[in-house]
């Protein structure tokens, strides 16, 4: 009876340890498991998820068939356990034992919003309103809100966002906001206002900040050569100090608004708006478009030249003269380029 039970007994031991490896086996190869297809790109682990919760979640989400063993498998790898709230992405994500180690990490999925120089706020609105997974808190926001909403300056008069914000591509996370995008573009551009406007040329014709960013969105829109924004900024304030007004087209445009239709006539030079600098003294009364950094250091830092007039050469760049009659000679030989080129191609 003796050897019976002492039989029995180490029965029981090999069954508890087969048991054991067979459980142990299972659990192991439940980190290679594979995810399920599913038409989710990302992933949200909400906060305070526990091993549990995230079983579970991961069964409603249909990424895994079956979680039950992900508590024990976290047991096992305690180093998994510490999971990171958010929005996570699942492309290339293969089992168990990636998606954990990715939850771990905490690289949370980014998407991405391209604004570009030149723009306005009109077009950073249609841009925000179709971002995917941000939060819209300025659908029903007007200009002037959103503009009390950044904090922006309140001594310039106005509320006109344009210029007020640095174009460039930002990153945000699902759920984040459409007003902390803004935010982050508009410190951006007042810190590198500052900067530049601190760092100067001396005996500039602008008495502050703004007329910086004025003059500095009007150089922006006139060329897209970098190279060329200190010796159109010089064109500028070498206007402004021998007070002859700037006479630039795209401030025409911009005080035009919506009744510009791509061509700019005679009648629209002589029609008076804030923003036609054929009949108004100085710079206009807002930026006309959002700028970039170059273009900001070109205005506080203009080329040393007595340039005061500029046209297009043909080939991208700008014929700049120092007297009208050099002007006009630029302007002739344009023309001629511009019907050789263009005219005889249509």
């Amino acid at each position: 009876m003796h050897y019976v039970k002492r039989f029995i007994f180490i029965l029981f031991i090999v069954a508890i340890g087969v048991i054991s490896w067979v459980t142990y086996q299972k659990i192991t190869h439940f980190s290679t498991q594979p995810l399920m297809s599913n038409d989710e790109l990302f992933f949200e682990v909400p906060r305070g998820t526990t091993a549990k919760s995230l079983g579970k979640l991961l069964e409603d989400k249909k990424i895994l068939a079956d979680a039950s063993l992900l508590p024990w498998y976290l047991k096992l790898h305690p180093e998994f356990t510490h999971l990171k709230s958010g929005f996570f992405s699942l492309k290339g994500v293969k089992n168990v034992n990636e998606l954990l180690r990715l939850l771990n990490e905490g690289k949370e999925m980014q998407f991405h919003a391209r604004f570009v120089q030149g723009t306005t706020f009109k077009e950073w609105r249609q841009i925000l309103d179709n971002l995917p997974y941000i939060k819209h808190t300025l659908k029903d926001k007007t200009d002037a809100q959103i503009y009390a909403l950044l904090d922006l300056p309140t001594n310039t008069g106005n509320t006109n966002l344009d210029g007020w914000l640095f174009p460039d591509t930002y990153s945000y996370a699902p759920n984040s906001t459409d007003l902390d995008l803004l935010k982050r573009a508009s410190i951006r551009l007042q810190k590198t206002l500052a900067q530049a406007w601190e760092n100067r040329a001396e005996n500039l014709p602008l008495k502050t900040p703004y007329d910086l960013l004025i003059l500095a969105s009007i150089i922006q829109k006139e060329t897209s050569l970098v190279a060329e924004e200190p010796m159109v900024a010089a064109v500028f304030i070498n206007r402004l100090n021998k007070k002859i007004r700037l006479q630039t087209d795209p401030t025409v445009i911009y005080g035009m608004g919506d009744k510009y239709q791509g061509n700019i006539r005679k009648r629209d030079l002589v029609t008076p708006t804030p923003y036609n600098t054929y009949t108004i003294d100085g710079l206009p009364p807002t930026p006309i478009a959002m700028v970039n950094k170059s273009v900001l250091e070109a205005a506080a830092h203009p080329a040393v030249t007595d340039v005061l007039f500029f046209v297009a050469d043909g080939t991208g760049g700008h014929k700049f003269s120092k007297t009208l009659n050099e002007h006009n000679q630029a302007v002739h030989a344009y023309m001629q380029w511009y019907r050789q080129h263009i005219q005889g191609k249509k």
